[in-house]
């Protein structure tokens, strides 16, 4: 049986298991439905991360050594963004700011493992910084526990996290394929395709949560990716796997900038502007009217796969030419930038070429 029908079944089975033993878990699993960024209208259990690992374990097992080689070292580096994530699923006490450490620990820990780091960026000057090993390894730190902490952060609609993180998998996959790269193609593969056996039990209806462990353990999966395929692969670069990356980069990017720009506002704190609140509210709910509630959240999820999927495309047709991955990743800031304004400004236009609009609040409600 093919390593990736494993990790699907796998994944889908132990979700399954999970959702039907709620009543004994519930207890400490549950997520409730009071918050500013809930959109279920029943408790739920958040711990759906424990699908993916233990989906991720099987694939590893039966995996050809060659995958072993590649995935185990990943799954051991990734305890500490897991463990902090399912310790915030179970107590609902764990600060951001540990959380980010300890992807970024993750970070450190995968380069311990496999002398790994980021050394290819494409940009001369930060080369030759990251030619001195321990900057390379705060920049990796840095970048993964970025990319880890973006993913959580799309993880606002039934599926939204799993279904992004598939897809940005499966670019890379078909990237590293491309390159003649079998073996991290493999893990990519096998990775997406356990995220979309939990992703099964998730979407639409969302009958369990990824939680945080689950989106801080494909978001480090996911960046590591993103780190190793250029690191193994010369005639790629960071530019690759940045676009690629390019929906949960960019959402963060703009959340953080938005909320400086708010007053009373940290730039860590929640709230509900985020690019697919806008496209639940302005868009999903409008087209779909009379469907329920939780249907609503699960269709908010489509909008945002498919603009996952286009920059990652474009790093799939475009993966060894540079100037070319850095339009796509201009085309890629330019088009959320107009969606967003869409949806905030109600018109086709970017906010800062108007003076006026620089200076308007954005409208959440």
């Amino acid at each position: 049986m093919s390593i990736l029908a494993i990790g699907f079944g796998a994944s889908l089975l132990v979700a399954l298991l999970l959702v039907l033993s709620q009543n004994w878990h519930g207890h400490f699993s549950m997520d409730g439905i009071a918050g500013v960024q809930k959109h279920h209208e029943h408790p739920t259990p958040r711990i759906g991360g424990v699908a993916v690992v233990l989906g991720l374990l099987a694939v590893w097992a039966f995996a050809a050594a060659n995958v072993q080689a590649i995935l185990g070292p990943m799954l051991l580096a990734s305890l500490p963004a897991f463990a902090a994530g399912l310790l915030e699923d179970v107590t609902k006490k764990v600060g951001v700011v540990p959380r980010l450490l300890a992807t970024m620990i993750s970070g450190a820990v995968a380069w311990y493992l496999t002398g790994v780091a980021m050394r290819n960026t494409g940009v001369g000057p930060l080369d030759w910084l990251l030619a001195f090993t321990p900057v390379a390894v705060l920049f990796t730190a840095f970048a993964v526990g970025g990319v880890a902490n973006a993913v959580n952060i799309i993880d606002g609609f039934n599926g939204l996290a799993s279904g992004s993180v598939a897809i940005m998998l499966a670019a890379m996959g078909w990237i590293a394929f491309g390159v003649c790269d079998a073996s991290a193609a493999t893990v990519c593969f096998a990775v997406a395709a356990v995220a979309l056996g939990f992703g099964a039990m998730n979407w639409p209806l969302g009958k369990i949560f990824l939680g945080d462990g689950g989106a801080y353990l494909l978001g480090f999966l996911l960046a590591w990716m993103a780190v190793l395929l250029p690191m193994r692969n010369a005639q790629l670069t960071a530019w690759t796997t940045m676009l690629v990356c390019a929906y949960p980069v960019l959402e963060v990017a703009f959340s953080v900038q938005r909320r400086r720009k708010r007053e009373g506002h940290h730039p860590g704190q929640p709230d509900k502007a985020h690019l697919h609140h806008f496209l639940h509210r302005r868009l999903v709910c409008k087209l779909f009217p009379g469907h329920s509630a939780a249907l609503k959240n699960g269709l908010t999820s489509p909008f945002c796969w498919l603009y996952a999927a286009l920059p990652a495309g474009w790093a799939v047709v475009f993966a060894e030419q540079p100037a070319m991955l850095a339009v796509g990743f201009g085309v890629a800031v330019f088009t959320y930038a107009v969606i967003y304004a869409r949806l905030t400004q109600f018109r086709w236009c970017l906010p800062f070429f108007e003076r006026k609009a620089a200076v308007a609040p954005v409208n959440v409600e």
